[in-house]
């Protein structure tokens, strides 16, 4: 019982002159005395496990270096208290976002809540994988926000690591370089990938009856989040031709999404939509049984739902 009163708990946005109703896992979060920001995945949108922490120098003080302050959601009380993290001049911090991504979608992406007297500026970058890096963007000057289509960046990747590198602007105070409190995804998503034999015989589209509960074990994570928009997207390998394989996949996507609804029951706040690609994105070349199993998927995107991009376009 109260767990179905908590989600229909109403928070109430103010940004500018727009009012921002979110039923459920949306959650604002104080930046400073006079603002704050909403991330419409609330607590899982943060960055949770730390990989890589280089002190700069000078370095700040000890007390300023307990790396685990970067992770989960904030928590700065004042500049005195020691529940942040501060890099050192020309520091550096690699995170990775474990059960939850982040994507280049409308509106501003990620959210760095740099704290203390002085905001220094510092490099931001991304990876899939925690090897390959891209630029996506600098904090500085009090923004703290990054919108990755500033970047250049696409808007079919997810993202799971991030690094922040201090640009040596501020090096002579006992919390020398960028001082971090926390690393949030606004356009924080969640995405799982299914093999297709797991759930359907070969070019079928009706679930197996061991598929079902897969989907419930599944169903878990998306329960995560109350309130979203769920993306199925189908994918075949090349053998067959290409309009059967499109149809194929629409009809496995539509199977899955049905499954999901029955879990979820009728009141669940989500919007679904359905993404036929048959065999035009590989994830392999198609050219060994292998390769054309791992291809053959189902992938699930939960993303923020529809009435929050709603909202942006009409500030």
């Amino acid at each position: 019982m109260f767990r179905s009163l908590l989600f229909l708990f109403t928070t109430v946005f103010i940004s500018g002159d727009f009012l921002f109703a979110q039923k459920g896992t949306g959650k604002i979060y104080r930046i400073d005395r006079y603002e704050s920001i909403y991330l419409p995945l609330g607590k899982i949108s943060f960055a949770d496990k730390l990989i890589e922490y280089k002190v700069g120098t000078p370095p700040p003080i000890q007390k300023f270096r307990d790396s685990i302050q970067c992770l989960h959601e904030p928590n700065y009380k004042n500049y005195q208290t020691p529940n942040f993290l501060s890099l050192g001049c020309g520091g550096s911090l690699t995170v990775e976002f474990t059960d939850n991504g982040f994507m280049n979608l409308p509106g501003d992406d990620l959210y760095l809540f740099e704290v203390g007297p002085s905001k220094e500026p510092a490099k931001v970058e991304i990876s899939q994988n925690g090897i390959d890096w891209v630029y996506a963007g600098k904090i500085a000057g009090g923004k703290s926000s990054i919108e990755l289509s500033n970047a250049g960046i696409d808007d079919e990747t997810v993202f799971y690591f991030l690094r922040i590198t201090d640009l040596k602007d501020l090096c002579r105070s006992k919390s020398a370089g960028a001082d971090l409190d926390a690393i949030g995804a606004i356009n924080s998503v969640i995405k799982l990938t299914i093999n297709a034999d797991v759930l359907f015989d070969v070019a079928k589209f009706d679930l197996k009856k061991t598929a079902k509960k897969d989907l419930d074990s599944l169903s878990k994570t998306i329960l995560k989040v109350d309130k979203a928009t769920i993306v199925i997207q189908g994918h075949t390998d090349s053998d067959g031709d290409e309009i059967s394989n499109i149809t194929l996949s629409e009809n496995r996507c539509i199977s899955v999404k049905e499954r999901l609804n029955e879990i979820f029951g009728e009141d669940a706040l989500y919007d679904f939509e359905i993404k036929a690609y048959g065999e035009s994105k590989p994830r392999v070349p198609n050219n060994s049984e292998e390769n054309k199993q791992q291809n053959r998927r189902v992938e699930i995107t939960v993303l923020p739902p529809k009435d929050y991009y709603e909202s942006l376009n009409k500030q």
